[in-house]
């Protein structure tokens, strides 16, 4: 009895060894060199068959992980997660390649595909801007720790594109107080914008909306200041020939008082000085 049962064993043992010879082989067969996966990775990408690209780099990474070729795959994999839509993985992926190897030459792409991720989850300016902030915060990462990279002006143009949106979130806040003559609320919203934000495209409306809230909390000084640092730098806008009108109800026109925190903040920023 006792023998027959070792002979099973044996047998069972035979078997499993068969089996692991078997899986071993398919496996060894199934290996491809590290560039030729890497390259049909590229030509999917390049087709736009995404899904299959992404098996091909990772299957450079799996099969060949100490390679040079697994480290570009990691890169392009987490791209290629980018344009898939998956932006917590792009994130994920960039975020460890650079960690390990931040002198790598493509680090600095993948520095980029964490802003272009972040990017293109900017919502609208009405809702919570989360986003907005990392886009710019990582895009400012890639300009400080990769100067002069391909990626750079690319990065200064999305850094824009993203501050503005910022202002523009300041300016619907601003306006939803001022709407409801609440100016002590509204009045820095508009000034942030103006601090902050200079150089983007609310900051004509700004100085308005800073103009008829210091004219409507009575601050006749600060207002004129603001109309008038508009109209210098602005002198052909809508905004500025209102803000001109509002002042003259009051019998104002404006006027800049140098030691006013809106002509320190738009001294060095704005077109022109303006003028007394």
């Amino acid at each position: 009895m006792v023998a027959a049962l070792a002979i099973a064993a044996g047998t069972v043992a035979g078997c499993a060894r068969d089996n692991d010879s078997v899986d071993l082989q398919s496996y060894v067969d199934t290996i491809e060199p590290a560039d030729v996966l890497y390259n049909q990775g590229l030509a999917n990408l390049n087709a736009g068959d995404l899904r299959e690209a992404q098996r091909k780099f990772n299957a450079v990474d799996r099969q060949h992980p100490y390679s040079e070729f697994a480290r570009k795959a990691n890169v392009m994999a987490a791209y290629t997660s980018y344009k898939l839509g998956r932006f917590d993985e792009a994130i994920s992926a960039s975020r460890r390649f650079v960690e390990l190897y931040p002198t790598h030459e493509d680090a600095s792409y993948a520095q980029y595909i964490i802003g272009l991720s972040y990017f293109s989850q900017m919502p609208e300016v009405t809702r919570d801007q989360r986003d907005t902030r990392l886009a710019i915060q990582n895009f400012n990462r890639l300009l400080e720790g990769y100067p002069g990279s391909i990626y750079e002006e690319d990065a200064k143009a999305k850094i824009r594109a993203a501050r503005d949106q910022l202002a523009g979130k300041e300016m619907q806040v601003g306006r939803y107080y001022l709407e409801r003559r609440e100016y002590a609320a509204a009045l820095p919203r508009f000034r942030l914008v103006v601090e902050e934000y200079p150089t983007t495209r609310h900051v004509e409306e700004a100085l308005a909306r800073l103009t008829e809230t210091y004219f409507a909390m009575g601050l006749a000084s600060e207002a004129q200041t603001a109309a008038a640092i508009l109209g210098h730098n602005f002198p052909d806008s809508q905004w500025y020939a209102d803000s001109y009108a509002l002042l003259a109800t009051g019998g104002l026109q404006p006027r800049q008082n140098a030691g006013s925190w809106i002509s320190r903040a738009t001294q060095n920023v704005l077109n022109r000085p303006a003028g007394g």
